[in-house]
């Protein structure tokens, strides 16, 4: 068996394609008119009730029992793009640090699903070791196995992302 994805119920099918294009740069994969796939998994479907056959009434928005979550190498220009969309309605207040030091942002899209952003785990496991951090430590600090820390300071650095090592 493989895992295909997730399936949104959404509103209005071309204005969530043109939000998920702009502001997740993510690319359509194939237009089925009320559906929509996008390279990586992520599907949209207009009259969802349709699809799993239930009354339109059971389509709950801001259910708050999932989240998509993604990975940012530059999430200061991110934040940038998003302060474009005003409609835009965070949860928490914006943007927070988590307990293991990551920054993200939990927000939702235009269908009330929730969307959480986070500064890729790899680059802040190197700003914390480029910041003097031990492998222990960080392992402390971010609740993950010294194992999976040093994994996470061999992933290769985009020339383009090794500045944001340093803005912190």
């Amino acid at each position: 068996m493989n895992y295909y994805g997730v399936n949104l119920a959404v509103t209005d099918v071309q204005c969530s394609q043109k939000f998920y294009e702009a502001l997740f740069g993510l690319e359509v994969e194939s237009n089925l008119g009320e559906n929509i796939s996008f390279y990586g998994g992520l599907h949209l479907q207009e009259k969802f009730q349709w699809v799993i056959k239930q009354p339109k009434s059971k389509i709950v928005k801001e259910s708050h029992n999932m989240a998509l979550i993604f990975e940012e190498d530059d999430f200061d220009a991110f934040l940038e793009k998003l302060s474009h969309y005003p409609e835009i309605r965070y949860l928490n207040g914006g943007v927070r640090v988590q307990d293991w030091g990551q920054r993200v942002v939990q927000f939702y899209d235009l269908d009330g699903h929730i969307i959480e952003v986070g500064e890729n785990f790899s680059l802040l496991a190197k700003r914390m070791h480029k910041n003097g951090m031990t492998v222990s430590d960080i392992a402390v600090r971010m609740s993950i196995a010294e194992e999976e820390v040093e994994k996470l300071l061999r992933v290769p650095l985009k020339t383009a992302n090794l500045a944001q090592t340093q803005n912190f």
